[in-house]
């Protein structure tokens, strides 16, 4: 059997109570979850600073007593100590404090007295009005670090279907906080049954002897003094010998900046938990949020993630107030059902279980955003309200539950959205951590899976977890930077930044010719032909992308042109994606190979290599007529040809997925004079969202893959629709806007749709989802590319 020293009981609580408000926080929720009828209030109680004290204590330790004048700095020492006393300080320690320093006779005993009178009355109370706690109690829960007690009420409550939390922590160890603030703990409670309080002492230095073990340890309750009146009940505790030195000003600060995000500042005043802090009998004001600030962001999104017989559903909601220049308020909700959020949350790489989209439970939240560099000074209910200052105060993303804070959620270092991070890569308006102001809002029965690290230092890191974390980037990063990006489009000129598509491009080359390099060292004599074909290829490739980027860089400035070259960079980085992939996954096997004696074997692989950079060639050469100078040239074409084409360019990426295509071409040949770019874009962009799409359904479910592709003439048509999950109606005309997409968080682009439809309406044609509802899905699956009468030759 274990045993434990005494001094594991301090290791524990310097580790798990890491900060001063972490202390006080916890401290503060227990008398919460005692039922406290009228909240909890923290007193600080201090005669002489920590500070100054140990200054004077100093100056004791200097005088000489062999000296003459020894008696009269001593008299002058307790002079300078009398002017240092708070006379705001309770009279009780004020009094007490005084004598001792009076009695004093040496300067030893001066710095004894000043050491020893700062030990026992510079004191932080922490008091309510709660159940309070029997002998028993103490005894059975109060002394014992991880009670069970609590986390069982929890369970029951959660099986018995209640929508309140009977506690708000569960873990046993709050009652370590009181040693991060002193080395003196006093506990003075009582139930409404005591006739007497019950007493707790406990000096936390004695747990510090180096061989001592815990169970040697003797600390009981004892019986104290009669209760004021019969039906009395709560808590006191006592803390002293301080371990901080506080003061005034810092316990101010902490009112304004710390205490008063403890509990939810979003809140009416009326709602929120009351927390009364006081120093040395003053009330400190613990701030609130006023609603001018919020009504002076500039943008706003706020979600609610609901859980429906079993089925959840995302609802958000952005809106655009003001970004600086002529446009009108913005208000646009989009709703995503579970098909929707398999795609955005989970997304393929089966990182996350499904069953966390339930399990996550629901939650809502809101978000602020301010351009601070456009923050004035405004009018507030009468009075000069620095909304700067505001909102300087009160950024942050907090996380509550049951309107207490979740730390560190919020705080100035957390950065839990990686808004920082993705501010970085984006042009325009930034999205950064201080410019919001916003809440989180779960609950301990609603959202039984997110639980807080023991250290306090976030929610455990589980599955449902990261569904909460993305949710709230999706909403957060995504949507409300999309809805901003769509009123700059429309309202501000602004560019379309391709850094990110050529740098990717460039990582992509970089990793194909490396692996390719190490695949000559690998490969046997006769396979030089096979590897002469794959660097040709990988050549062409490096050529077609060169001349994009070449391109992109010389219309720039040039406004159409920059989302056609968006198009182009957006293909280029998919091809240059598969490019990279079978190199590597080929480089990979041949790894495997290379010291077993597996001639045919290794040959096997060199041969499937080939086949898939044949397939990629025939990729860059169908995506040819999309360079600038191919896709303004307008050209006689089969349409037929073209799709047949496209997909034999697709076959091993079809293959690799398990995809079966499915084309009806009319016996006739659809002819038509168009630019020919263009309309491979159109269908490379289609193709791309099916294979995703039916990826996703395709792990959650047992069915075949399919597209299907037709073609019609009169006016020219082609019908594209897969099999996957579909689009929600709702998103019917969304899917086509420029930023919007509903991948995971590694592919989401959402420019390949709104490129489509540019390039149909280029041509006078259309892009269009049709109203048609797959009956399994009861979504929509069909697009429809529908040209003018005219283009048929």
């Amino acid at each position: 059997m274990f045993r434990i020293t005494a001094r594991t009981v301090l290791e524990l609580g310097s580790e798990l109570i890491s900060s001063d408000i972490i202390a006080f926080y916890e401290l503060i929720k227990n008398g919460f979850d005692a039922g406290t009828k009228n909240g909890v209030e923290v007193r600080f109680d201090i005669i002489l600073t920590k500070a100054i004290g140990q200054r004077l204590a100093r100056e004791a330790g200097k005088i000489d007593q062999a000296a003459e004048n020894s008696a009269q700095l001593l008299k002058e020492l307790k002079a300078i100590v009398d002017g240092e006393i708070l006379e705001s300080a309770s009279k009780e320690a004020l009094t007490s404090f005084r004598a001792l320093i009076d009695a004093a006779a040496t300067p030893a005993a001066l710095v004894d007295a000043l050491t020893d009178g700062m030990r026992q009355f510079n004191t932080i109370t922490i008091k309510d009005t709660g159940s309070g706690m029997s002998a028993l109690d103490l005894e059975d829960n109060f002394l014992v670090i991880g009670t069970g007690s609590r986390k069982k009420a929890i369970d029951a409550a959660l099986a018995s279907g209640t929508d309140k939390a009977p506690y708000l922590g569960e873990k046993g160890i709050g009652r370590l906080s009181a040693m991060r603030l002193g080395e003196q703990l006093h506990v003075e409670t009582a139930k409404i049954s005591d006739t007497h309080f019950n007493l707790l002492e406990i000096d936390w230095r004695i747990f510090n002897t180096v061989d001592a073990m815990l169970d040697e340890i003797d600390v009981k309750p004892s019986l104290g003094e009669l209760k004021p009146f019969p039906d009395w009940s709560g808590t006191t505790i006592v803390i002293s010998d301080l371990t901080e030195n506080w003061f005034k000003d810092r316990v101010f600060e902490m009112g304004d900046r710390e205490f008063s995000r403890l509990t939810d500042p979003f809140e009416d005043p009326g709602v929120r938990p009351r927390i009364a802090v006081f120093w040395n009998g003053d009330r400190v004001p613990v701030a609130s949020m006023s609603r001018s600030l919020l009504e002076a962001a500039h943008a706003h999104v706020s979600g609610k993630y609901s859980i429906n017989e079993g089925e959840p559903s995302l609802k958000i909601t952005t809106d655009i107030a003001d970004l600086g220049f002529p446009h009108p308020r913005e208000v646009r909700t989009i709703v995503l059902d579970r098909a929707d959020l398999e795609g955005a949350i989970i997304g393929k790489d089966d990182h996350i279980d499904d069953r966390a989209l339930i399990d996550v439970g629901p939650f809502e939240f809101e978000a602020h955003w301010f351009n601070r560099r456009r923050l004035p000074l405004k009018d507030a209910v009468g009075e000069k309200l620095a909304i700067r200052d505001e909102q300087e105060k009160w950024s942050g993303n907090l996380l509550f539950r049951d309107l207490f804070r979740v730390f560190p959620y919020g705080e100035e270092e957390d950065d839990w959205l990686e808004l920082d991070r993705r501010a970085l890569r984006r042009s325009g308006y930034l999205l950064n951590r201080t410019q919001f102001v916003g809440r989180t809002q779960i609950s301990r029965i609603t959202n039984p899976a997110l639980l807080d690290q023991t250290n306090r230092e976030g929610l455990r890191v589980t599955p449902e977890q990261r569904v909460l974390l993305l949710i709230m980037r999706f909403a957060v990063q995504d949507q409300l930077g999309q809805a901003i990006g769509e009123v700059e489009k429309q309202y501000k000129a602004q560019k379309i930044d391709l850094g990110d598509a050529q740098k990717q491009v460039t990582r992509m080359e970089d990793r194909a010719k490396t692996a390719l390099t190490r695949i000559r060292r690998f490969s046997p004599p006769d396979a030089e032909e096979a590897i002469a074909d794959i660097q040709q290829t990988l050549a062409e490739f490096s050529q077609f992308a060169a001349q994009a980027r070449e391109r992109i860089a010389q219309v720039e400035q040039e406004g159409r042109q920059m989302v056609e070259m968006a198009g182009i960079g957006l293909m280029v980085e998919v091809v240059a994606h598969e490019l990279a992939r079978s190199t590597e996954s080929a480089l990979r096997a041949l790894e495997k190979l290379k010291d077993a004696d597996v001639p045919d074997r290794l040959r096997g692989q060199i041969a499937t290599l080939r086949a898939e950079m044949k397939s990629i060639n025939k990729r860059v050469r169908v995506l040819d007529p999309m360079s600038v100078s191919g896709r303004q040239r307008t050209e006689l074409f089969s349409l037929n040809q073209l799709v047949n084409d496209t997909i034999a360019a697709h076959a091993s990426q079809f293959e690799r997925h398990r995809i079966t295509p499915i084309i009806h071409l009319p016996e006739k040949t659809v002819r038509i004079r168009a630019v020919k770019g263009m309309i491979v874009q159109i269908l490379e962009n289609l193709i791309s969202n099916s294979v995703y799409w039916l990826d996703i359904r395709g792990k959650r479910e047992n069915f075949k893959p399919e597209i299907r592709i037709s073609v019609g003439s009169s006016p020219p048509t082609l019908v594209f629709e897969d099999n996957g999950r579909g689009v929600a109606v709702e998103n019917q005309e969304a899917v086509f806007k420029m930023f919007f997409s509903l991948r995971d968080s590694k592919r989401r682009r959402g420019l390949g749709l709104f490129i489509a439809r540019d390039a149909a309406e280029h041509h006078g044609g259309t892009l269009n989802l049709d109203d048609y509802r797959d009956p399994q899905t009861g979504r929509l699956h069909r697009f429809t590319l529908e040209l003018p009468e005219g283009l048929q030759q």
